[in-house]
């Protein structure tokens, strides 16, 4: 079967995009690094649907963890770099150049090092995608969030230079950007910062985890096969390029 590589999927965005992949016939490797319990209750129920799936575990931060739990899953199709570590706010007067390392190793390294484990299959095939997770924050500039705002900024150049290069392969680059989606984190939040968030928002409402996958979902598909090196916004309007 097609296999797409979702990584960080034991929870949150991650689970929802494993699980919307499986329901188009995607063979889904639930990458995680820690949460067996979380990873494998993802596996389940997309067993239980009657589609495929299995556990892929390796830190997406460590060369040889990655080399081997790619070289583990065969042919990868697709990969969807969703995997992220924590990301507090702080002021920028207290961010340190290890509180950006930190976020650079999830949004630059790790998608550079799986894209070196998956290109030599993806180019013999002819076809590949790359979906790379970013967040609206990019054009937003939220204050205190500097460390993760360039990482993932940095993460989006990786798409343009890589969809540039990869192209004559076959292989397309594409970036989502979601907005607020409330997930499992989000859990103890004030009604009032979510009040004050949908000022923004055209659409007027919050999206939800499988809004985030159905766009993955449309680029991971034949039907995205002329679409690459683009960021795609999903945010209800919050933001407009």
């Amino acid at each position: 079967m097609r296999t797409a590589l979702v990584t960080g999927a034991s929870r949150g965005l991650g689970a929802v995009i494993a699980e919307r992949l499986a329901m188009d016939g995607w063979h889904v490797a639930v990458n995680y690094a820690h949460d067996t319990a979380g990873a494998s209750a993802v596996v389940e129920r997309v067993l239980a649907r009657g589609h495929s799936a299995a556990l892929a575990r390796f830190d997406v931060t460590d060369e040889e963890s990655v080399r081997q739990g790619v070289d583990a899953l065969g042919h990868v199709d697709v990969v969807v770099n969703n995997a992220t570590g924590p990301h507090p706010l702080m002021p920028v007067e207290k961010q340190t150049w290890e509180d950006h390392l930190g976020q650079l190793r999830f949004f630059v390294k790790a998608p550079l090092l799986i894209l070196q484990a998956v290109l030599p299959g993806m180019r013999d095939a002819g076809s590949g995608r790359i979906v790379n997770v970013g967040s609206e924050v990019t054009d937003l500039g939220n204050p205190g969030f500097g460390h993760y705002i360039s990482a993932k900024a940095a993460m989006h150049g990786l798409t343009r230079s890589w969809a540039r290069e990869l192209g004559p392969y076959g292989i397309t680059v594409n970036t989502v950007e979601p907005g607020w989606i409330p997930v499992e984190r989000h859990a103890d939040t004030p009604a009032a910062e979510f009040d004050s968030y949908l000022r923004g928002v055209a659409l007027g409402h919050l999206g939800v985890p499988l809004d985030i996958a159905e766009a993955v979902a449309f680029l991971a598909s034949p039907g995205s096969r002329f679409i690459t090196g683009q960021r795609l916004a999903v945010n209800g309007g919050n933001t407009m390029t």
